[in-house]
């Protein structure tokens, strides 16, 4: 999506057969890209992976933190392992990040970061356990609005974007009869999102489009938190 806008692009991802898939598609739009193997949760990592980003492009003008987990275990039954994968890498991993490209941002007086959060953000979803994973993105929205008041003089904005159901593979791990229901009844537009419905959204904070915005929860939701 951003290679189609003019940009070179870093992907990170710690599996290295998704790395080599997705810089092929990325190249195939024209577009300069390297794949980084990263564990967000791990901030040694963390900071390899931002500057192999500067050593190889000279700069970076934005981050979109999109890595997630979750699970949808009834609280008491949850166990602990679950509970810190999730904070570890919905919210750690995103700090982590925020954190060492931040350092380069602030050093060029400009970028442009999108977190990725959800609807969870705001809500929650009725008749499926979702303690961890609202708890983490609830906590990514607070932390990019802080992270927003402290960098806006330096020319950096920092959102997030709040998808509601679209299909992933985290999505298809929790999928069952009664979550796809639920998405039916829930959702105003009765539908998830289809591939493509974040790009527009995505682009405009990503872009000089929003250089007045910042600190911003932009939802992609079907209109589910409407109702």
């Amino acid at each position: 999506m951003p290679c189609r806008a003019g940009c070179q692009c870093l992907h990170l991802c710690p599996r290295v057969d998704r790395l080599k898939e997705v810089k092929r598609e990325i190249e195939a739009l024209g577009a300069r890209c390297l794949a980084v193997p990263c564990d967000v949760s791990d901030q040694d990592s963390v900071r390899k992976m931002a500057k192999a980003a500067e050593d190889a492009f000279g700069r970076i003008d934005i981050l979109i933190n999109n890595a997630g987990t979750g699970f949808s275990t009834p609280a008491v039954e949850a166990d602990d392992g679950s509970w810190e994968k999730t904070i570890d890498t919905n919210v750690n991993g995103v700090f982590y990040c925020c954190r060492e490209v931040g350092k380069i941002m602030l050093r060029q007086n400009y970028g442009k970061i999108v977190n990725i959060g959800s609807f969870h953000c705001v809500v929650t979803m009725n008749g499926v356990p979702r303690s961890a994973y609202s708890a983490s993105k609830g906590a990514v929205l607070m932390m990019s609005k802080a992270l927003a008041s402290e960098w806006a003089k330096h020319n950096i904005t920092v959102n997030v974007l709040g998808p509601g159901y679209f299909a992933s593979e985290m999505a298809a791990k929790v999928t069952d009869q009664a979550y796809e229901e639920g998405i039916r009844n829930g959702c105003p537009m009765g539908r998830r999102g289809n591939p493509g419905e974040l790009n527009g959204t995505m682009l405009y904070l990503a872009s000089d489009a929003s250089s007045y915005v910042t600190g911003q929860l932009v939802l992609v939701d079907g209109g589910w938190t409407i109702v």
